[in-house]
């Protein structure tokens, strides 16, 4: 069975002031989604599930879903503030849902095969997404959960122009995941780099293998996310801020005993535009790329 490709994309309206201003970065006028979806198929991708918002959906399935069709079938779910278990309504001044593993549990009666996530707007290089679908595709339901990520080294991740988010990992001798570490403000420093969100400054070195939501489930991480996300609401629902993130409920697993994760190590260089300022850099990177022959000057024919 193809594994499935989830897309996290109910936040794009928002981060880019709405979708008709995506800014394309490759040499033919691609998005980073464009990118995406080129490298999961040569992967061997079966699907593509987009998550996003209702309110966005008509200029979304306009804007980039006609993009891939011919190419791959797509499907959509939906993430709302409002899907809540039983018990729970979201409190009037929350204005967004409720984070990434939320995003994920949106997706529950679409994907019924192994998949991967990954965020809209990043772009993580080609050999991660053929680390995850050679992974995936012989990925079984277990006991534990058998679940892996692609890790990336900080320093590949970092942007010249503010702070970043990250998963901060440690892995066994075995590859296998230990703990996920989310760092809020991580600065580039020199080759190093250094978390900034409390007084006292955590240093890194640059070497550290770090999350970006890029991860490959079975569906039996649905059940994990419904139990996990009803422990969340019981202690953040009042909180209009707080979020559910699936690198929190990963080491929630991982701490119970509850599933294994296997780090699939990526040396590629993840871009993503955190700033505008970041653009000419994910251009310039893009077009590096293309004169490498890594990816085509034009990606589809339409």
């Amino acid at each position: 069975m193809k594994p499935t490709l989830l897309v996290l994309a109910a936040g794009m309206g928002s981060r880019y002031g709405g979708l008709k201003q995506i800014d394309p970065v490759g040499p033919s006028g691609e998005i980073i989604i464009d990118y995406s979806i080129f490298d999961a198929l040569r992967a061997n991708f079966g699907k593509v599930v987009f998550i996003i918002r209702r309110d966005i959906e008509a200029v979304f399935k306009e804007t980039i879903g006609t993009r891939f069709e011919g190419k791959i079938p797509v499907e959509y779910a939906y993430q709302d503030k409002n899907d809540l278990p039983d018990g729970f309504t979201a409190p009037d001044d929350r204005a967004k849902p409720w984070g990434t593993g939320h995003a994920i549990l949106a997706a529950r009666d679409v994907v019924k095969e192994p998949f991967a996530v990954i965020n809209a707007d990043d772009f993580y290089g080609r050999s991660g997404y053929k680390l995850l679908g050679d992974y995936l595709s012989n990925m079984k339901e277990a006991t534990p959960a058998n679940y892996c990520m692609v890790g990336y080294i900080l320093r590949n991740t970092l942007s010249e122009h503010g702070t970043v988010a990250r998963g901060v990992c440690t892995c066994d001798n075995g590859s296998f995941l230990k703990k996920v570490i989310e760092m809020t403000k991580i600065e580039k420093t020199g080759n190093s780099a250094r978390n900034i969100e409390s007084e006292n400054a955590v240093e890194l070195t640059g070497d550290e293998i770090v999350s970006l939501n890029l991860w490959g489930f079975t569906p039996s991480i649905f059940g994990h996310l419904q139990r996990l996300f009803k422990d969340f609401l019981e202690e953040n629902i009042n909180d209009p801020k707080k979020e559910f993130f699936i690198p929190s409920v990963v080491d929630t697993l991982i701490g119970e005993g509850a599933a294994k994760v296997k780090v699939l190590k990526s040396e590629d260089s993840w871009f993503g535009i955190t700033y505008r300022e970041d653009k000419n850099m994910v251009v310039e990177n893009i077009n590096a790329l293309v004169k490498k022959d890594a990816y085509p000057a034009k990606l589809f024919n339409n």
